[in-house]
């Protein structure tokens, strides 16, 4: 735990300066972040021990959110307070949604409907996301219950598509959760320390659902336009568990069947993301900016990072209270189930109906998730491949 000389400007001027440069440089997705974060926060500087950065590692998997950004977040904190891990945020985040900015500018105007690249990233989306959803529901609905819990909500999301289905759908499985593994033993007793106090924390809980159950309700009353866009934002951050390709078709489905953006524009979007470094949450700034200008992209940036913030504040200082709680684990491991559910009704509606129109599309796509899975191609291939691929399938 830092002492009261790291709160210095010094120390989170160094914070700022090692974190931009890992925004700079870390590409790959979460998982290869945290490998960056290991070799230069634990292995070269030190700042936490193996057994701490573990743990932390192990809060950010199990709470919802962008976990490589959490995890960067939590750094920051141990090392100077609260006001490090923002740092530490807008270190490793800035760059990414600065480009992505201007790109979103860049493309404005531009008539890319028709475009055969556009069609080969719609592929590559469904690739991505399949890969990313099968991973999270080997590790979030390993036994036949929680199967049930995500088939009812896979079943219940598609048929029932309004402003508060997945909230109404995620409170229910809490409970289920609640009432079904209230007496689920885990055996790892995590040990973290922050300095941020409870009443603190408590607030940032607070305001997290808080903000998601009233975001809702103000879209409806008000019909405001950067409301509407702050809740979609706010909602998809807050219930993404296993990174950011999860978030993709949470997204498309709040604006592309909307009207608010069109389909290929979400697609170029996406491949832009997946080329620059840093976390994929940032590709909500090339969104907001499609949709406001630049300040919406700074809009969107806050809402669908802002989940982030307040549940890692919230939950550092009750964190070894709460993974010894086996009622609030119950209560998650419900919502985990639930939130599979909600991936794959979004991933075939919009994502696969837009997408896979005849055989060759699916041989395709069979080529790019054989390159991800199998061969495990870096992720900026595959775009690349579709991108190429789908100027190419024009001409068939």
């Amino acid at each position: 735990m830092p002492n009261k000389k790291d709160y210095s400007i010094k120390s989170l001027m160094e914070l700022l300066f090692i974190s931009t440069r890992l925004g700079l440089t870390s590409f790959g997705g979460p998982v290869a972040h945290l490998g960056y974060f290991h070799s230069e926060y634990i292995n070269r500087r030190k700042w936490m021990d193996e057994k701490s950065y573990a743990d932390l590692v192990a809060l950010c998997q199990f709470l919802p959110g962008p976990a490589s950004s959490q995890v960067g977040i939590g750094i920051g904190v141990m090392r100077a307070g609260a006001i490090g891990g923002f740092v530490s945020f807008i270190g490793f985040t800035l760059p990414s949604v600065i480009v992505l900015i201007l790109f979103a500018m860049l493309l404005q105007g531009l008539d890319i409907g028709n475009a055969g690249w556009i069609h080969g990233l719609k592929i590559v989306a469904v690739v991505v996301v399949a890969h990313a959803i099968l991973g999270m529901a080997q590790k979030l609905t390993p036994d036949l219950t929680r199967k049930a819990i995500a088939l009812f909500t896979l079943i219940v999301a598609l048929l029932w598509q309004t402003a508060y289905s997945q909230i109404t759908i995620i409170l229910l499985s809490a409970l289920v959760g609640f009432m079904i593994f209230r007496n689920y033993e885990d055996t790892d007793a995590a040990q973290l320390k922050f300095p941020i106090s409870r009443k603190f924390a408590a607030i940032c809980l607070t305001l997290f659902f808080g903000l998601l159950f009233i975001l809702p309700i103000i879209r409806e009353i008000t019909s405001i336009n950067w409301i509407a866009m702050f809740d979609s934002f706010y909602r998809s951050g807050s219930l993404v568990f296993g990174g950011g390709h999860v978030v993709l078709p949470l997204l498309e489905r709040e604006f592309v069947p909307t009207g608010m953006l069109s389909e290929e524009a979400f697609l170029a979007g996406y491949g832009a993301a997946q080329a620059v470094p840093g976390p994929l949450f940032t590709f909500a700034a090339y969104l907001g900016t499609v949709m406001g200008g630049w300040s919406g992209g700074l809009l969107a940036t806050a809402a669908i990072f802002l989940p982030a913030f307040l549940l890692i504040y919230g939950t550092l200082p009750f964190w070894n209270q709460l993974r010894r709680n086996t009622k609030v684990k119950g209560a998650l491991m419900g919502v985990n189930a639930a939130v599979v559910g909600i991936l794959i009704a979004a991933f075939y509606q919009p994502i696969w109906v837009s997408s896979i129109f005849a055989p060759v599309d699916f041989a395709f796509a069979a080529l790019l998730y054989s390159m991800l899975v199998f061969w495990k191609l870096p992720p900026w291939t595959i775009v690349l491949t579709g991108a190429i691929g789908g100027s190419l399938l024009t001409f068939l």
